[in-house]
């Protein structure tokens, strides 16, 4: 079991349930859940040519859109960051000291052929257990 575990998402995925699912059986009664979505800021060329107002809503509107997935599930707590998503993710893994991180990958390309490239980076450099949904 389990004591600490992240359930990384992407808002854009509708993996939410059953990665809840998976994290209660890994964690049981007692686990601190933790969902985690990483927000990432346009890149420098990129804003400067969007309103700073317009960034900030999108960031806000991640916020509530995280909060809302889990409504039903008040054990759970939500998380955003801003970062790069893999880099970001195993970072605060190590911060709050994670037992595990339950991530989804996408069907892959020709380029990540295994895993999405999410994925398979939080799998090469997270210090703890990661188990990986399709």
């Amino acid at each position: 079991m389990y004591d600490k575990i992240i359930l990384a998402l992407s808002l854009e995925h509708g993996i939410a349930a059953q990665a809840l699912e998976t994290a209660r059986r890994l964690g049981g009664d007692t686990a601190e859940i933790i969902a985690v979505h990483v927000y990432e800021p346009p890149s420098g060329s990129v804003s400067a040519y969007l309103d700073e107002e317009l960034v900030q809503k999108a960031y806000d509107d991640a916020k509530i859109a995280l909060r809302a997935r889990f409504d039903n599930a008040p054990e759970v707590k939500p998380v955003i960051l801003k970062g790069h998503s893999s880099r970001t993710i195993t970072e605060y893994a190590t911060t709050i000291g994670a037992d595990a991180i339950v991530v989804g990958s996408h069907k892959p390309g020709l380029r990540d052929y295994f895993l999405g490239t999410t994925a398979a980076r939080i799998i090469r450099h997270a210090h703890c257990a990661v188990v990986v949904l399709r």
